[in-house]
């Protein structure tokens, strides 16, 4: 393994590791990816919906940012998302560089519409496969690269030495500990979302590059807003299959039990309206009637454009003998993106020397309080680009100060009990307390739990590695205490106990680990 500040370490095998290593590969460095199941392995390779940027007739990347500001809840970081707009053709462009095949219709590229969106701007390949065309075409050129790719490791550890960050690996069995030193480290190991009981997420989707982060110093920030999709598959003994936003934005509609259409009740946009206003629509919906489930209606489209345009969904319905041409589709919310994550700069600079962050492990303040639609894949290409150039000739930097900040001490445990029935019980606190809408009680007992549950798993010795598990108890705690201290409702983050936004909870709210008394 090569050494030194022009041989980055990588940690996470998504759009965003995969694009960084990529681009400094091109920068002249060398750089390594290190990844804990296979490197096609992560959260992008299932995102269906695409990618957005405004590159069609009638759009403009000014109407793409006023769009993303306002799904944020008044929350958005306006130079994130100046960013993150304006470059979203030149990103676009690379991913055509590397052979991702987007749709075409007559030679031009095919564009779709998502919810909260005023234009057409969603780019995808394959219909509804975009995350696993990018996902495959970025590997292929990776493996191309000779870039090194070490599959199957395991990110332990981050320390803070005099020389920068040093990065403890190991294997998934917790054998061949490894220390690397001497080397800058990226960030970029996706969300959480399958610590929720119910998910769109894969497996794989824990979140422990912020708990080692957290562990670490750096600072966290915007946890309490998990951002929950309106419409997966919902049969009993089924994974929680998304269905994708795009469905809405080709005409499908939401009905009840009783067949009536409802979203129009709750928002002028009807079933384009933002997600978490979607989400909490349904689970009222729910609440109202007793229903296990809502139904996606798509019955009125041609058949032949959704079979075009929905390969994968279409065939993953006619293994439970649904055709949405003639069925409507159970549905319900599942948590599904991660806003907050590790605090950084535009840069992806941390509170950590030599520690950089991009993709859904990070918290810019670009998706403000609710993400737009779309605007994932492009944070990891867009804060990735920067992230590259950054490891290529490296400058100081550091995120913004946070509007609040909270400590949390990480106590020392007893190193016992951390087997999978612990993180079966985070997920459903995390559902259960933690979820759609919460509450200052519930908020409260799933916090004393979860400290509970850290005293019970945490190592004695700080000397000692804490295992996966918990790190999945150190993620949910910085959750649900996040929640508990944001005492309003804002875009993706929704309290029964304080149901309307509040001025003086326009800002960020970090958090950092306090030191043991």
């Amino acid at each position: 393994m090569p050494r030194g500040p022009r041989a980055p370490l990588i940690i996470g095998s998504g759009i965003a590791g995969l694009y960084v290593a990529l681009r400094a590969r091109e920068l002249g460095l060398s750089p390594t990816i290190v990844t804990k199941s296979a490197i096609d392995e992560a959260n992008t390779r299932y995102a269906q919906g695409g990618i957005a940027a405004a590159v069609g007739p009638g759009d403009s990347v000014d109407l793409h940012l006023r769009d993303t500001l306002r799904a944020g809840a008044g929350l958005v970081d306006r130079s994130a998302a100046l960013r993150l707009t304006h470059e979203a053709p030149a990103r676009i462009a690379d991913l055509v560089r590397y052979g991702v095949p987007f749709d075409t219709v007559e030679g031009q590229i095919a564009l779709g519409r998502e919810a909260a969106h005023s234009r057409a701007r969603i780019l995808h390949a394959g219909g509804d496969a975009t995350g696993l065309q990018i996902e495959e075409t970025l590997k292929v050129r990776v493996l191309e690269s000779d870039i090194e790719v070490r599959e199957r490791a395991v990110l332990r550890r981050l320390t803070v030495e005099r020389t920068g960050i040093a990065a403890t690996l190991s294997r998934p069995d917790g054998s061949a500990v490894e220390v690397v030193r001497g080397r800058p480290v990226v960030l970029a190991t996706g969300g959480a979302g399958s610590l929720y009981r119910e998910s769109s997420n894969p497996a794989i989707a824990t979140g422990e590059g912020v708990a080692i982060a957290f562990r670490a110093g750096a600072r966290i920030a915007d946890m309490e807003f998990l951002q929950f999709h309106p419409t997966t598959f919902c049969r009993p003994g089924a994974p929680r299959f998304l269905l994708t936003e795009a469905l809405r934005g080709e005409g499908a509609v939401l009905r009840g039990d009783d067949g009536e259409r409802f979203m129009p009740r709750y928002d002028r946009a009807a079933e384009l309206a933002p997600r978490d206003v979607v989400t909490r629509a349904i689970q009222n919906e729910l609440v109202r009637t007793g229903a296990r489930c809502v139904y996606l209606d798509a019955t009125a489209l041609p058949a032949e454009r959704l079979f075009a345009r929905f390969p994968t969904v279409c065939r993953f319905l006619a293994g439970y003998d649904l055709d949405p041409s003639r069925d409507r589709i159970p549905v319900v919310p599942a948590a599904h993106y991660m806003i907050g994550g590790v605090a950084t700069d535009l840069e992806g600079h941390t509170s950590l020397r030599g520690l950089l962050a991009c993709g859904e492990v990070t918290s810019t303040g670009v998706h403000g309080a609710n993400r737009l639609a779309s605007n994932s894949l492009l944070e990891g290409l867009v804060f990735g680009e920067h992230v590259a150039r950054d490891l290529a000739r490296p400058r100081r930097g550091s995120p913004p100060a946070a509007g609040r900040l909270l400590a949390l001490p990480v106590p020392a445990g007893e190193g016992h009990g951390a087997d999978r029935s612990v993180t079966r019980e985070v997920r459903d606190i995390l559902w259960d307390r933690v979820g759609i809408v919460r509450e200052g009680s519930t908020l409260e007992r799933a916090v004393r739990r979860l400290n509970a549950l850290a005293l019970r798993c945490e190592p004695p010795d700080p000397g000692d590695l804490p295992g996966p598990v918990a790190n999945h108890v150190e993620l949910a705690r910085l959750i649900a205490t996040s929640a508990l201290a944001r005492t309003e409702s804002r875009g993706a983050h929704f309290r029964s106990d304080y149901p309307r936004s509040q001025a003086r909870w326009r800002l960020h709210l970090g958090i950092e680990r306090a030191p043991l008394p």
